[in-house]
């Protein structure tokens, strides 16, 4: 390969061919220069940030630093530029013989890395070094996932602050998938009614005792507290969600019903509880740690009692790595399975599966919504947090929304029962409705 000056020579990583224009800070372009977005290339910090580590994680360094501008397209809601990219392009690593070509034209300096953004958590080959030595830990159990390791990932996602969140989930504070009842439904009114069918289906009514395990800002525990007089009781690890739960109850005076605790839930020492909800936490847990988290589901229901588990999925059930950036940037230890995966634990841990749905169309939906809210709050949620970080969330969710569209992952409900001597207390149709 000849120098062909910056643009081109990154233009033919692109094995796809850029669909999208592309210059440098050498003064060359490439790409189709009409084309209304384009990615800008600002200083050799990014070029080097993708010469070290092709692939999406390189880009992604280099966009996270504000060293790689994307013209064009809001930071907070990317998601047309992206789908173009997605369309036509290939981010794998180049081949050895064309990875000498791009050094030679791009020089051996840009292959020493530069420290990664602030943004990025800790490598997995670094996580797993660590999980080694928890397993001699008092805080050892379930290996990779321990306790001490499982609240510094939460920490890193979800103690951003929670004034960033009000920003860009709106009133409801739930980030999780909204369930739209109708075409023209708001994001509000999408998660109300997600909790509502998540309440019929656990057949929740007064009186009843439901543990709700990650239970974020505490939307699950309200809406039943308020709605079905349940009496119920949420943990998660984020401290931040956990304060900010505990004083919403008490100002919506659901203290007497409603409680959320900072604390991992094996730590939950209650049982018989009438229903467990599990809302976006599976994708938290571990494939390998599937067993013992339905078990211990299992473990704190009363005979008949149900479980609803609502979380991420991929469209298949072969074990896949997410991706450096999501890894690094988005849910540190995350793993995803496919639904069959789910469901085969739940059965496997002595639970009856009752009924199971996709809301795949649904998440793309809500992260359209809170690309939104991102876009029209920018100056607000840089200014709580930075521009590194508010560029991470634009283009995470971005990202997520087009797997979503193209059935690349999904959203499931799978519900069950503890079911015993062949008694299940389900009746004989669903009856929690459309």
């Amino acid at each position: 390969m000849t120098m062909q000056g910056i643009a081109p020579t990154i233009e033919s990583l692109f094995k796809g061919g850029l669909p999208v224009w592309f210059k440098a800070y050498d003064g060359s372009a490439a790409g189709p220069l009409d084309q209304p977005y384009g990615l800008e290339l600002v200083n050799e910090r990014g070029l080097s940030y993708i010469m070290t580590a092709p692939g999406d994680l390189g880009l992604a360094r280099a966009y996270v630093a504000g060293d790689l501008v994307l013209h064009g397209a809001h930071p907070g809601d990317p998601y047309e530029a992206f789908s173009l990219l997605k369309d036509t392009t290939d981010f794998g690593v180049p081949k050895p013989s064309e990875l000498v070509g791009v050094i030679r034209a791009l020089g051996v300096s840009h292959l020493v890395p530069p420290p990664p953004p602030p943004q990025e958590h800790l490598p997995a080959w670094r996580h797993r070094l660590e999980g080694l030595r928890s397993l001699t830990s008092p805080f050892g159990r379930w290996g990779r996932h321990s306790q001490e390791r499982d609240a510094d990932a939460i920490h890193h996602h979800y103690d951003v602050s929670n004034t960033f969140y009000e920003h860009v989930l709106g009133p409801s504070m739930t980030y999780t998938c909204a369930v739209f009842p109708t075409e023209d439904a708001t994001l509000e009114e999408a998660q109300d009614h997600k909790y509502d069918l998540i309440c019929r289906k656990l057949g929740l009514k007064a009186g009843d005792r439901l543990l709700d395990i990650g239970c974020g800002w505490g939307g699950m525990v309200r809406h039943a507290a308020k709605h079905y007089g349940v009496k119920a009781l949420g943990v998660t690890l984020s401290r931040e969600q956990a304060t900010w739960a505990q004083e919403e109850i008490k100002r919506q005076g659901l203290d007497h019903l409603a409680e959320v605790r900072h604390s991992d839930y094996r730590d939950v020492e209650e049982t018989g509880f009438d229903a467990v909800s599990s809302i976006g936490l599976t994708e938290h847990i571990g494939i390998a740690n599937y067993p013992a988290y339905f078990s211990f589901i299992n473990g704190k229901l009363r005979p008949q009692g149900r479980v609803l588990n609502h979380c991420i999925t991929r469209h298949d059930n072969i074990d896949k790595s997410t991706g450096a950036f999501i890894d690094r940037y988005v849910f540190p230890d995350g793993e995803l399975a496919g639904s069959g995966t789910i469901v085969t634990a739940i059965e496997d841990a002595g639970l009856e599966v009752q009924h199971h749905e996709n809301f795949r169309v649904h998440y793309a939906r809500t992260l359209a919504g809170w690309s939104k809210n991102l876009a029209d709050n920018w100056d607000a949620c840089v200014a709580e947090t930075d521009e590194g970080t508010a560029r991470v969330w634009g283009l995470y969710m971005a990202g997520s929304r087009i797997a979503f569209d193209r059935n690349e992952i999904q959203l499931h409900h799978v519900l069950a029962t503890k079911t015993e001597d062949g008694t299940s207390g389900y009746p004989l149709r669903h009856d929690f409705g459309a």
